[in-house]
C-alpha cells in the first residue's frame, strides 16, 4: 500500500510536547516537567500513563523540580523572562501553597539538593557579589518559610554536587572553565572546607557523588586520560588531599568514548552510568561492591537514541529516565532494577503527527583541511531528488557541546518540507576526547570555521544536494560560527540564520554576566592578552565581506550573549546593502523558549529561508 506523506504546518512541529526531569516522592509519585502549556511546568503522575496532575501554573519556564525526602512537597526553580536569575520555590502538593524561598530577584540561585533525612537543602548564590557564588544551607521546616545560612563565601563559580550520606558535609564543585573543575567538601556545622582534588593542569571532575560508605566519592574525570572515565577517589583522612594518584581508581573506562553520567543510591549502592558512543547512549546498571567493582543488573531496553536525567525511587528498586531520539519525543520511562523491564510513564503528545513521519539521521564523517574526519548527522527528506535538495548546515553552540540525535521539532519540520539538515560536530565539540575539543582554542578558532566550510564543500558533492542552495544556521557560539563562515566564504552560502550569536568578542566578553567572564576567556582568549586577535576574528570586523542574506534572532534579557551583539551585526551587514531581518523578543533570554514566541520567530525564519534558499 502506497504511504501518503502529508506536510504539516510549523506550529504542529513546535507543539510536539516534551516530558523530562523526573523526581520520585517518598510514596512513589513521579514529578516531571511537561511543556503542554507552552513552557515547562511541574506535573505529577502516580502510575504508568495515568492521567497527570498539573502542579504549577506559571507563565515562565520551570527549570527543575525535586521532591522533599520527608514530606509531600517539592522545590522548583524559575527565572523571569529568560534572565537566568533563578529563584527557588517551595510547593506543598497537598495544600497547593507556593512560596518563594529566596526572594532575591537580582541573584542566581543554583540548586544543590536535599539532605537525606531532613527538610534541609543546599544551594549556591551570587547574592554577595555577582561574579562569585557562596554556599548556603536552607531549611523548609518552619511556618515562616525559608531560613538560610551562608556556610562558605566562595571565590568563583561554585555548585553543590551532593550531600554526604551522613548529612554532615556537602560536596562542592568549583568550575574554572568547562574543562577544569576542583572538588571540595564543606563541614555543615563548622564551615571548614577541604580540597579533594589538588589542582594539576586542567582536569575535569564531573558528576561527583558520594560513595555509600561516606569515605570516597565517585566522579567522571579525564585525569591523565583523553576521554572521561568513572573513577573512585578515596577521601579518608584529614586535611587537603595532596596525592591523588594513590587515591584514584578507575571503575569504568569508556574506551575511546566518554562516560557522561552516573547516579548512585547511597542506601543500596545501586548505580547507573551512561556512555556516549558517537552521540548515542549506552546504559549500564549495577550494584557497587566493597571493592568498588560493579555487579551487573540486566541492561534495560530503552527506546530512542539518548537517555538521561536518571533518578532512583525511595527503595532503589527502580529508576526513572528520560528517553529521546530523532523519531522519539522526550518521555519518562521507569526501569525495574532486577529485571530490566522498562515501562513508559508519560505520553507527551506528538501534536497529531504520526511517529513514522519523523526522519532519523545518518551518522557520517567528512574530510576537512588538515585531513581530519569530522563527524556529523545528515538527514535527508524522503522526497529528495538528485542535486535539487536545499540543505541547512545547523551548527551547535558551546563550543564545548555536541549535536546528538535527540528530538528537534524544527528539524523535522524542515525535513517534512523538503530541506536536508546537516549537523557537524566541528573541532571544539565534546564527545570525541579532550584533544579534539582543544583543537579550536583561542588562536585556532578559525580552524573550526574551516571545518564548516569543508562541510559545505562535502555537501555540494552529495547526490541529493543542490550546491547553490546551502544555508547556515546556528545558536550562541553556533551563531558566531554562522557569521564567521558567511564572512570567510560568502560564495558558499545562500543564506544565514544567527540565533543569539556572538558578533564581537570584545563587546561580548565585556558585557556577558560577570560570573561567566573567566570561564569564557579560558575558551576564547582574554581581553588583556588576546584583544587584537579577538577583534580580528570578530564578525563585526569582517562584516564588509558578508554578501549573504541574514536573519538575526535574539532575546532582550540574554545574560550570556547580550542583545547588543545582534544589533551590532544587523547594522553592520545592512550597511553592505545586504538583506537583513532581525527579531528581538522582550520576554526571552539566551534562546527562544516560549512556544508562542518560537512559532512566531521560526515562522519568520522559515519564510526567510524559503525566499532566499
Amino acid at each position: 500500500m502506497l504511504q501518503v506523506m502529508y506536510m504539516y504546518e510549523l506550529s504542529r512541529y513546535l507543539s510536539v510536547r516534551r516530558a523530562y526531569g523526573a523526581s520520585f516522592s517518598t510514596d512513589g509519585t513521579l514529578s516531571f516537567l511537561l511543556d503542554t502549556t507552552g513552557v515547562p511546568q511541574v506535573w505529577t503522575v502516580t502510575a504508568p500513563n495515568a492521567w497527570p496532575t498539573q502542579q504549577t501554573f506559571a507563565d515562565e519556564a520551570i527549570s527543575f523540580a525535586s521532591w522533599s525526602p520527608e514530606s509531600q512537597s517539592l522545590i522548583f526553580g524559575m527565572d523571569e523572562g529568560g534572565n537566568e536569575r533563578t529563584q527557588l520555590y517551595h510547593l506543598d502538593t497537598v495544600s497547593g501553597v507556593r512560596k518563594n524561598l529566596t526572594e532575591t530577584p537580582d541573584a542566581i540561585h543554583r540548586w544543590g539538593g536535599w539532605a537525606h533525612n531532613s527538610e534541609s537543602f543546599a544551594f549556591t548564590a551570587n547574592r554577595r557579589e555577582t561574579s562569585v557564588f557562596d554556599v548556603y544551607i536552607g531549611n523548609c521546616d518552619t511556618d515562616s518559610g525559608l531560613t538560610a545560612e551562608c556556610i562558605h563565601e566562595g571565590d568563583g563559580w561554585l555548585t553543590v554536587s551532593e550531600w554526604a550520606p551522613s548529612d554532615d558535609r556537602v560536596l562542592i564543585s568549583q568550575t574554572h572553565w568547562s574543562f577544569d573543575q576542583d572538588l571540595f567538601e564543606i563541614d555543615i556545622d563548622t564551615g571548614e572546607i577541604r580540597h579533594l582534588t589538588p589542582h594539576v593542569d586542567d582536569v575535569r571532575f564531573n558528576r561527583a557523588t558520594w560513595a555509600p560508605s561516606d569515605d570516597a566519592i565517585y566522579v567522571i574525570t579525564d585525569y591523565r586520560a583523553d576521554t572521561l572515565y568513572l573513577a573512585r577517589l578515596d577521601v579518608t583522612g584529614s586535611g587537603d588531599i595532596t596525592d591523588i594518584d594513590s587515591r584514584i581508581t578507575c571503575v569504568a573506562d569508556g574506551g575511546s568514548w566518554n562516560i557522561d553520567d552516573v547516579v548512585i543510591d547511597h542506601e543500596t549502592g545501586r548505580i547507573v552510568y551512561s556512555r556516549n558512543v558517537d552521540g548515542y547512549t549506552e546504559l549500564t546498571v549495577g550494584e557497587l561492591t566493597e571493592t568498588a567493582e560493579i555487579n551487573p543488573f540486566p541492561t534495560p531496553d530503552i527506546p530512542g537514541s539518548i537517555a538521561g536525567g536518571i533518578t532512583f525511587d525511595d527503595s532503589a528498586e527502580r529508576f526513572a529516565v528520560t528517553a529521546t531520539g530523532r523519531s522519539e519525543n522526550p518521555n519518562i520511562h521507569v526501569v525495574d532494577i532486577n529485571s530490566g523491564a522498562t515501562t513508559q510513564w508519560t505520553n507527551a503528545s506528538t501534536a497529531g503527527i504520526p511517529q513514522r513521519n519523523f526522519i532519523t539521521p545518518e551518522l557520517i564523517r567528512y574530510p576537512t583541511f588538515d585531513n581530519r574526519e569530522i563527524p556529523g548527522l545528515l538527514s535527508v527528506p524522503d522526497t529528495w531528488e538528485a542535486n535539487q535538495t536545499p540543505v541547512i548546515v545547523d551548527i551547535h553552540g558551546g563550543p564545548e557541546s555536541q549535536r546528538r540525535p535527540s528530538f528537534r521539532g524544527l528539524t523535522q519540520y524542515f525535513l517534512n518540507h523538503g530541506y536536508a539538515i546537516f549537523e557537524p560536530n566541528i573541532r571544539g565539540s565534546t564527545g570525541y576526547g579532550r584533544a579534539y575539543t582543544h583543537l579550536d582554542d583561542t588562536e585556532n578558532r578559525m580552524d573550526a570555521i574551516a571545518d564548516i566550510e569543508a562541510a559545505a564543500d562535502w555537501l555540494a558533492g552529495h547526490d541529493a544536494i543542490d550546491p547553490d542552495r546551502i544555508a547556515a544556521m546556528g545558536g550562541s557560539y553556533g551563531g558566531f560560527a554562522v557569521l564567521a563562515a558567511l564572512a570567510e566564504t560568502p560564495d558558499k552560502w545562500a543564506a544565514g540564520v544567527d540565533i543569539v550569536g556572538i558578533a564581537n568578542f570584545i563587546t561580548f566578553l565585556e558585557n556577558t554576566g560577570s560570573w561567566r567572564r573567566e570561564l569564557r576567556e579560558a575558551e576564547y582568549g582574554s581581553l588583556a592578552d588576546d584583544r587584537a586577535f579577538l577583534e580580528s576574528i570578530s564578525p563585526t570586523t569582517n562584516a564588509d565581506s558578508i554578501e549573504t542574506p541574514l536573519f538575526v534572532l535574539h532575546g532582550a534579557n540574554d545574560p550570556r550573549v547580550p542583545v547588543g551583539e545582534a544589533k551590532q551585526i544587523a547594522e553592520a551587514v545592512r550597511e553592505q546593502d545586504v538583506p537583513v531581518s532581525i527579531r528581538v523578543f522582550d520576554d526571552e533570554g539566551h534562546g527562544i523558549t516560549k512556544r508562542e514566541n518560537r512559532i512566531d520567530a521560526y515562522t519568520d525564519i522559515v519564510e526567510f529561508l524559503d525566499e532566499h534558499v
